[in-house]
């Protein structure tokens, strides 16, 4: 057996008691995260598999003379994360906004005992993070479409807020289903449409089980995925929690600096294709991480709750009491307003022989064989690269013209306007603009 060290790491399906002290002498804390909630890896999956926090906790432990003992339970939704904090045997959770109002609400009327939002793990200002997709050979170009049957989401979760929002009066059956469970039923014909957070709807379009039918992007409202902690536990263990906020800005600075390895590292670690993380963190991803908690952030926050009450989802809750960004300020400093990522696409377009600087157009290809990804500077510029390239591409990037939505070149569709070709995520957004045209027309008309 190894030898115990100050940090002890266990791994666990069943709840532990999270009350920060296990003894005298040794303090436990337990972590619930999502691994596959891949824009939470900097709370999560990233974060535990480089050892951030246990790294800090041994050099506090030199400092405290305490041993701590962390353990990190793994869930597919918040709702799980949410029902352990209540009982007291999570400490630390992440999960998108709408489980952390639902988390808030539910542990408001515990008071003291109840929870603190700490930090945000990644977001989008727009939205794109939850997104809609129906079968491939499904004929529905448009929610409308949808009326009448039945759309599978796991009530309560950020990919459900979306399909409530997006629907407005169109009326569908929800079927509340764990994200497995409802990928499956869309498979087999047992739903018309599954509505989901990341990283489902990328996977199930990159694995060619699906198309989308609707980019939360079209919302423009943007979506998030943060922290919580217990505030027992925040306050008997402000050190700690401390200690987490700088393991997780730790993460996401590597994720930042290394976007492909830290992608690789998730896909290892989750099953999900790197090709699939990478289109969510990778460079000018979906998911942009950032640990501040942004003032367009809370609003949207403050927003979300009349709309989680009117479909009976919370009864109450005081946002600017929820969020409390006091052990974030201490522990890290008051972070950025700026909705800028920081992981950005640089380089050289060898196809059009120019800088690749603008977020708004840029793209990436990874050929097959190759280690890493070469930039873009516009989506014409990379269908001109993989043409001149010859080569077989394992994934290439592109944002969508309208929204800025990172999507796969392979599954956009393709339009030619003012005499450029531009990529969409959904074919309705296309069609408005003219005819449109697949990637391999694309690229033959590049």
């Amino acid at each position: 057996m190894r030898k115990l060290l100050s940090i002890l790491v266990a791994t666990t399906a069943v709840a532990a008691c999270g009350t920060g002290e296990a003894s005298s002498d040794t303090v436990a804390v337990v972590i619930g995260y999502q691994s596959k909630t891949i824009n939470t890896v900097t709370a999560g999956t990233l974060l535990r598999d480089k050892g951030f926090f246990e790294k800090r906790l041994e050099e506090l432990g030199r400092k405290t003379g305490r041993k701590y003992e962390v353990t990190w339970q793994d869930y597919d939704t918040g709702a799980p994360i949410t029902a352990q904090m209540i009982a007291g045997k999570i400490d630390i959770g992440s999960m998108g906004d709408f489980p952390l109002l639902i988390n808030g609400s539910r542990t408001q009327k515990q008071g003291d005992e109840g929870t603190r939002m700490v930090s945000v793990t990644g977001y989008n200002p727009r939205g794109a993070l939850n997104m809609v997709v129906v079968r491939p050979d499904s004929t529905a170009k448009t929610l409308a479409d949808l009326k009448g049957q039945k759309v599978s989401a796991s009530v309560g979760s950020a990919g459900h807020g979306t399909l409530v929002r997006a629907l407005g009066d169109i009326g569908v059956t929800v079927e509340n289903q764990q994200p497995s469970v409802g990928a499956s039923a869309l498979q087999g014909g047992g739903v018309a449409a599954l509505s989901q957070f990341v990283a489902w709807p990328g996977q199930l379009v990159f694995d060619k089980q699906a198309k989308l039918l609707y980019d939360g992007a079209a919302l423009n409202f943007p979506t998030l995925h943060g922290v919580v902690v217990r505030k027992p536990f925040a306050t008997t263990q402000p050190d700690v929690l401390a200690e987490f906020l700088r393991a997780q800005l730790d993460a996401t600075k590597f994720l930042h600096e290394n976007p492909l390895p830290a992608a690789e590292i998730v896909a290892k670690a989750t099953g999900l294709p790197t090709e699939v993380v990478y289109l969510y963190n990778g460079a000018n991803g979906i998911a942009t991480f950032d640990l501040s908690l942004k003032s367009v952030l809370r609003n949207a926050l403050r927003e979300d709750v009349p709309f989680l009450k009117s479909i009976g989802n919370i009864e109450e809750l005081d946002v600017d009491r929820f969020i409390d960004d006091g052990p974030l300020k201490a522990a890290v400093g008051a972070g950025t307003e700026e909705l800028v990522n920081p992981a950005r696409i640089t380089g050289t377009d060898k196809a059009c022989g120019v800088e690749v600087s603008d977020p708004a157009t840029a793209g990436e290809i990874w050929f097959d064989g190759e280690p890493t990804t070469v930039p873009a500077a516009t989506p014409e510029c990379l269908l001109k690269q993989v043409k001149q390239a010859g080569r077989k591409v394992r994934v290439a990037y592109v944002p969508d013209a309208a929204t800025g939505t990172r999507w796969f070149a392979e599954h956009a569709h393709w339009v030619r306007v003012d005499g450029k070709l531009q990529p969409f995520t959904t074919l309705a957004e296309a069609e408005k603009r003219g005819p449109v045209l697949t990637y391999a027309q694309a690229l033959a008309e590049a």
